[in-house]
């Protein structure tokens, strides 16, 4: 079933930037993202923004949009167990609320999935062939425990297919740039499973953009195994 959840698992860690008060600009209402995340059966990138009219470090309503595009490749049980090769676009727009208090934030999120998938050869198996428009929902944690380690956390469903994808990290903050550790994600549908072990770098700040980078392992129910990477740019206006 395509891997279109470990596209998606990666837009919500996209849009919750690091939060270390180094970046921080107190002004800013804005904050434009995009990324490239790989994986030994498929690509993905993705742009969007992030609007607050409040200010992005305050409570209060905010808005998301992102638009998509990638490809993957799956074992169809309904073709033999043949490898199929399937082309996505996709498009999320998501009101919602934040909440912050000291070093923690968090946002909920609910809006509309549009989903359109090309597969070849065609495969009858499969729910997400076409184009589909659903509910999605998603959470995003971030937590400093001290000036020198975070938590992050996000998590999303949606009603198309339907699909589930979830990402825990934990970083300690280096040579006062940036924060790195570990992190897993894992993401399913009806019967495609993906899991990912890695690490990651968090909040290292060049010029005006911001950015943050993943390196790892992810293995699947397909019995296949083999390295991911994804790296994901913010500017904050």
């Amino acid at each position: 079933m395509p891997a279109l959840v470990a596209a998606t698992a990666y837009f919500q860690l996209a849009a919750s930037p690091a939060c270390a008060d180094a970046f921080r600009r107190y002004d800013d209402r804005f904050l434009l993202f995009s990324g490239t995340d790989l994986w030994r059966q498929g690509s993905f990138s993705y742009g969007g923004l992030l609007w607050s009219p409040g200010l992005l470090d305050r409570d209060g309503f905010v808005f998301k949009a992102m638009i998509g595009s990638g490809t993957y490749r799956y074992r169809s049980g309904s073709l033999g167990n043949i490898e199929v090769v399937g082309a996505e676009a996709i498009g999320l727009v998501m009101p919602g609320w934040r909440f912050i208090r000291d070093k923690t934030v968090l946002t909920f999120y609910a809006g509309l999935d549009a989903q359109y998938h090309y597969l070849m050869p065609f495969d009858p198996g499969s729910k997400l062939a076409g184009t589909h428009a659903g509910i999605r929902g998603a959470v995003e944690y971030w937590y400093e425990p001290d000036m020198d380690t975070m938590w992050t956390a996000d998590a999303s469903v949606s009603s198309i297919g339907p699909t589930y994808n979830a990402r825990l990290a934990y970083g300690w903050r280096l040579f006062n740039a940036f924060y790195a550790g570990p992190e897993v994600a894992a993401f399913s549908n009806d019967n495609y499973k993906q899991l990912r072990a890695g690490v990651h770098v968090t909040g290292l700040k060049f010029r005006f953009l911001e950015w943050s980078a993943g390196l790892g392992w992810t293995t699947d129910n397909d019995d296949r195994s083999g390295l991911y990477g994804r790296v994901n740019f913010f500017a904050r206006r």
